[in-house]
């Protein structure tokens, strides 16, 4: 997530440099009045979860051996095409099919006990590989255009297909939870346009919330430790049009 927000601090601090030297004369002055544009969309991603403990966590009859569960955030990449529809002047409907690669980290902390009675701990990572199809429905709300800018808010709904997902998990990854699948993001976002001569380049920032449980309860303790295990994801994306 740090690097990301770097990232768009320079963008903003380039905008801005090489924006407030130019003339008045627009770019695409009617690229806006278009009903319908298409382009494409590269970007990067962190990615994570939300846990709950079940009800019974502390309850050690039941979880004996699970300490703690915690998150790491590890980096991904998306890209796709995209398509605009212009619904008001302000106001536009964005549809895009992305192809996004993410890894979310689970690292559990594990109570053992040796032969001689003793407690000590072990820290076992989950590495949940995913390649997601991804459909966001978005509504663009844009701000009036000032010479070659205009800046967005952004926000909608994303169903996600994994198409890494496995039913059954190989004797040698295990010890691995499964994920449920689909699931529905709720995204909500910020961007800017810039117009350049012959194309719009759209630096956007989102954050993503899944809304499904995504915890396959597999009848082990690294399932039943957890009441539920929600998606998050913050992407920067980079759209360009035509």
């Amino acid at each position: 997530m740090k690097k990301i927000i770097s990232t768009v601090l320079l963008l903003s601090f380039i905008v801005n440099h090489s924006f407030s030297q130019e003339n008045n004369v627009q770019n695409l002055r009617l690229h806006d009045n278009k009903r319908l544009h298409f382009g494409f969309t590269v970007g990067i991603n962190t990615s994570d979860f939300y846990i709950r403990n079940s009800d019974t966590f502390f309850d050690t009859s039941i979880i004996r051996t699970v300490y703690s569960i915690e998150n790491k955030q590890q980096p991904g990449f998306h890209l796709g095409p995209l398509s605009n529809l212009r619904l008001a002047e302000y106001l536009d409907f964005r549809f895009l099919i992305n192809l996004t690669f993410i890894q979310r980290d689970l690292e559990y902390v594990l109570k053992e006990t040796n032969s001689l009675d003793e407690t000590y701990f072990i820290t076992h990572t989950m590495q949940l590989s995913s390649t997601f199809i991804e459909f966001p429905m978005l509504f663009k709300y844009k701000s009036d255009r000032i010479n070659n800018y205009r800046f967005y808010l952004i926000g909608g709904i994303k169903p996600v297909l994994d198409l890494a997902s496995k039913k059954k998990i190989p004797a040698e990854l295990m010890p691995m939870i499964s994920l449920a699948q689909p699931d529905v993001y709720g995204e909500i976002g910020l961007g800017l346009d810039l117009y350049f001569p012959y194309f719009k380049f759209s630096p956007e920032l989102k954050m993503g919330i899944g809304i499904n449980n995504m915890a396959v309860d597999d009848g082990t303790e690294y399932s039943g430790a957890m009441k539920y295990l929600k998606s998050k994801v913050f992407m920067l994306s980079f759209h360009f049009s035509g």
